[in-house]
């Protein structure tokens, strides 16, 4: 094989490191001459969102796979969010009262921001960073394959310039963080790039994560030599992970390009992290002020209060999002699905409604959807994907999500999305809580 920069790369640590690396880099070069040339897949599609994450366990490096996981202090509040669909259960119908129209059709359309979509799930916004060469492109092209669209996180690898491409329906979600000065050159820019909506995100500033149980992810604040030497046996031990990176342009840099505040920002993950932590809680005058300042389509995300979901909607939200940020903030916050029944109440037809949490069958996008949702957002179940297959593993849990939709549709004697309703659903007494 020819020798390139990257391969300058392995030959520098290959020099430095002790001789059961030097074997590990010899792994790599090994996979460098596999993958040379090659589009990688999954090897065998992937089942469902559990075997998903166990692929991913296996294909990235301990500090990335444990980053992909997160969560906040006990967990209780990520952990939460998953099983509280377990205690929802169905009603099924045995037969149906007139014969189904042939060809079978289940009808699973919809729209989001007032773009149709071919079901009502779409890819949420989540920093992927060190997951996947192609990160936040690979998501766009799976989410626009499927027929569907994409939030583009702030804290993405990829500029959303190089995003806007692979699925012209992208938003772009922003954080309150910095000046705004330096919020108003984030919104400018993505307005130039096309995005169809912008998503701000509430839940997070001023807060963020406080210690795990379970322990957090060394992540170095820039990809300099040392930080090479320092995580190079945790990158040479997924040699595969390793290989797609050289192969893709070259190790991931840690920069998070759609969170810089000017042309010249490098806006470094590290910085654009301590900057957020230390930003004052945005006022909804703030809102306001971004909302008439990006003049589009405008989604407030965080919310998880039937009263600020009001607010948000007088502030001039097209859309609100039920979320806890995947119990990433306030921990023992209950789940997303216990109070979506009573924000959706509250909210009416006077807004979109979007949630997530929890998420990870299309079973549980039909309870979202039966208990008031529109549209429902995917978070770590399309980070897993992405993990274990790239933009290909995307698409398959997106495609097990849609599957899993349609067969819930069928058991409850439904022919389209639009008629489920809470009279298809056995809920515990309790469970459903007034926010």
């Amino acid at each position: 094989m020819e020798a390139t920069a990257q391969d300058d790369e392995c030959i520098v640590l290959s020099g430095l490191l002790s001789g059961k690396s030097r074997r590990l880099i010899a792994s790599v070069n090994a996979e460098l001459k596999a993958l040379k040339g090659k589009v990688r897949m999954a090897k065998k599609p992937i089942e469902t969102v559990a075997d998903a994450q166990r692929r991913a366990r296996r294909r990235v490096p301990r500090p990335v796979y444990t980053a992909l996981i997160s969560g906040n202090q006990a967990g209780v509040t990520m952990n939460a969010n998953v099983s509280a669909f377990d205690k929802i259960g169905f009603r099924p119908r045995a037969a149906r009262e007139t014969p189904e129209e042939t060809p079978l059709i289940r009808d699973l359309s919809s729209s989001v921001l007032g773009i149709p979509i071919s079901f009502p799930v779409i890819c949420g916004p989540v920093g992927a960073q060190a997951v996947d060469p192609r990160s936040e492109v690979a998501v766009a092209a799976a989410s626009r394959r499927a027929g569907t669209a994409f939030g583009l996180s702030s804290f993405g690898a990829r500029p959303i310039e190089e995003v806007m491409p692979a699925n012209e329906n992208t938003f772009y979600q922003l954080y309150w963080t910095g000046s705004r000065d330096d919020i108003a050159f984030r919104v400018e820019r993505a307005r130039k790039a096309g995005a169809k909506g912008l998503i701000v995100t509430l839940d997070a500033t001023g807060g963020g994560l406080g210690p795990r149980d379970w322990g957090a992810p060394s992540i170095p604040s820039k990809l300099d030599l040392a930080a090479m030497l320092k995580f190079a046996p945790l990158g040479v031990s997924r040699p595969a992970w390793l290989a797609r990176f050289l192969l893709g342009g070259g190790l991931p840099d840690m920069t998070i390009p759609n969170s810089a505040s000017s042309a010249t920002d490098k806006a470094l993950f590290a910085n654009i992290y301590g900057t957020l932590m230390q930003t004052p809680v945005p006022t909804w005058k703030d809102v306001e002020w971004i909302r008439e300042l990006w003049g589009g389509k405008f989604v407030v995300k965080g919310i998880w209060r039937s009263d600020d979901a009001l607010r948000a909607i007088d502030a001039g939200a097209d859309a609100v999002a039920v979320s806890n940020h995947g119990g990433n903030n306030l921990d023992t916050t209950p789940a997303t699905i216990r109070v979506l029944n009573s924000v959706a109440t509250a909210v009416g037809q006077r807004a979109e409604l979007w949630m997530d949490g929890g998420v990870r069958r299309g079973s549980d996008v039909a309870k979202a959807l039966a208990l008031g949702a529109d549209v429902v957002a995917l978070g770590r179940a399309w980070l897993w994907g992405l993990a274990a297959g790239g933009e290909e593993g995307v698409y398959q849990v997106l495609e097990i999500h849609r599957t899993g939709l349609e067969r819930a549709l069928v058991g409850l004697g439904h022919s389209s999305i639009k008629d489920l309703s809470i009279d298809d659903l056995e809920i515990p007494e309790g469970f459903l809580l007034k926010a």
